[in-house]
């Protein structure tokens, strides 16, 4: 298997220009926030996002021990860079998360990610929030571009609290909203096309989570948890026991306009 891996040092500018780099067919590093051409600002300036995420790569973190994936926090994220896992479009307009299927996972999935994690306390906190106290809500304005090859599933936006309570889920041109381990729970439409810009919305409080496709409600799901947190990116569900090639050309991708996260 070829492992995607990162450098041991990188560099960060707080001018606009920042690498895009191309995509390699066996090997891409990781972590390097470097000067370029590209007259886009960093993807966090993009999307107008707050200092409370995180964000976790698919690329290996070379001062852990063993296969970790790279994880950048505030305040380093507010100019980080990292061509193609994590980086504007050619348009400035917005971000593209991407996630290879030979990608570094975490411990509790086998599957890889480029995805954001909401935090508190400018970002040094990880969120965790009550179903039944108060209300929270998360707004991605995203379309999902790629798909794995075989397994052709990706996440894109989700409410954890140690277990996908609710996502948004693509295989093949079915998008889902799910529930707990049921993947199918709620289909939203049967005929998604890559490329579709649409609105996914999650409003949990009272004990339920209402999910919404562009300001529509989809389903209304009861449920109880004290620990919740929102994600939104991709979350490719392949890997390389289940979907070939086992290299840096087979990946998800989403690409993310807008993201906002409110709690009242």
């Amino acid at each position: 298997m070829n492992k995607i891996t990162s450098p041991h040092t990188y560099r960060r500018r707080a001018v606009y220009a920042l690498t895009t780099l191309g995509l390699g067919a066996t090997l891409l590093t990781g972590p390097t926030a470097v000067a370029a051409q590209s007259a886009c600002p960093s993807p966090s300036t993009v999307l107008g996002m707050t200092s409370d995420w995180k964000i976790q790569l698919p690329v290996d973190d070379p001062d852990a021990s063993g296969t970790q994936p790279l994880e950048i926090k505030q305040p380093a994220l507010a100019s980080y860079n990292n061509a193609p896992w994590f980086t504007p479009t050619s348009a400035c307009d917005g971000v593209r998360f991407r996630a290879a299927v030979n990608g570094a996972t975490t411990t509790n999935t086998s599957y890889p990610r480029s995805e954001l994690r909401e935090m508190t306390n400018g970002g040094k906190s990880n969120a965790s929030w009550s179903s039944t106290s108060g209300t929270h809500t998360l707004i991605v304005d995203q379309a999902i571009n790629r798909l794995p090859q075989t397994k052709s599933h990706v996440v894109a936006g989700q409410i954890h609290d140690g277990n996908d309570r609710s996502v948004f889920r693509l295989e093949g041109t079915k998008l889902y909203v799910t529930k707990d381990n049921d993947t199918h729970y709620k289909l939203v439409t049967d005929n998604y096309q890559l490329g579709t810009v649409f609105e996914a919305k999650f409003i949990v409080g009272g004990g339920n989570i209402k999910a919404y496709y562009n300001g529509v409600l989809q389903t209304t799901i009861p449920v109880k948890f004290t620990t919740g947190y929102f994600k939104a990116g991709v979350y490719t569900q392949a890997n390389c026991g289940n979907s070939s090639p086992c290299d840096t050309s087979n990946y998800g991708e989403v690409t993310l306009y807008n993201v906002s996260v409110r709690h009242s």
